[in-house]
């Protein structure tokens, strides 16, 4: 049976959703379609978003007109739920520089900043490396990008396997500390812990029993971000190519 904190929702499920290019384009602000879309569905099923980036950057894309993230999502999942909130409050928080310890962290990234400096790539801006609470976020042509900056880069990145070559070598090289490389967006990869990939955020709805948990993620596939709790045998998987792909799925399924 469903928590009590939930018994009044019509249906005992669970939806969650991968933020870039499934709520909102990459690093852009959702649309107010998409702000309604949730409004929506949360009337009739508990909803929350499970993101790689910290809290404040899917705030950013997530707070348009009055929508407050932690008041009108049941879950919210930072850094694949490394940072995670339930019905606003605050849950358990892991920390990355922990796990792995400030000698191995600094030779780690110290590796990659090699790497990239020596990279022959169309451009570079700043921010390749950006620390956050329970991972660390590469990106070969820096986070200062413009948004067309990171469309091309993308298109790139497509013709040219730049992240995906990094990430062989990564693996290869820092095989001792167990690490997951994971490909998400349009110009970087998270680095984490094996077992603080999307699928983390599961252990915090576990008490709640809910009927059946759906994510919706855009980067399914072997390699991006969502793959593994896309392919979790704990919850249901919904590929989307894009916010308006999310809308229609979720209204032909929950609001129908």
């Amino acid at each position: 049976m469903v928590s009590a904190d939930f018994a009044e929702r019509p249906v005992k499920k669970l939806v969650l959703f991968d933020v870039d290019g499934t709520l909102s384009p990459a690093r852009q602000n959702a649309s107010l379609e998409i702000i309604q879309l949730l409004r929506d569905l949360r009337k009739q099923v508990a909803i929350g978003f499970v993101g790689g980036s910290d809290l404040v950057k899917i705030s950013q894309q997530l707070s348009v007109g009055d929508f407050n993230v932690l008041q009108e999502f049941d879950f919210g999942f930072a850094e694949n739920g490394l940072t995670a909130y339930r019905l606003g409050s605050p849950l358990e928080s892991q920390s990355f520089i922990k796990m792995v310890g400030e000698k191995d962290y600094q030779e780690l990234v110290n590796f990659i900043l090699h790497y990239i400096a020596d990279m022959n790539i169309p451009i570079k801006r700043g921010t390749f490396v950006e620390f956050r609470n329970g991972m660390i976020n590469v990106s070969p042509i820096g986070r200062n990008a413009t948004v067309q900056e990171r469309n091309d880069f993308e298109a790139y990145d497509k013709e040219r396997h730049v992240r995906a070559d990094f990430v062989d070598i990564l693996q290869e090289k820092f095989k001792r500390l167990n690490l997951t490389f994971s490909i998400g967006g349009q110009i970087s990869f998270d680095v984490f812990p094996h077992g603080w990939d999307k699928t983390y955020c599961l252990r915090h709805v576990e008490k709640d029993n809910f009927e059946e948990i759906h994510f919706f993620g855009d980067k399914t596939r072997k390699g991006g971000n969502d793959y593994e709790i896309f392919s979790d045998s704990r919850t249901v998987g919904h590929t989307v190519e894009s916010p308006a792909d999310t809308k229609r799925i979720c209204t032909e399924l929950f609001l129908s």
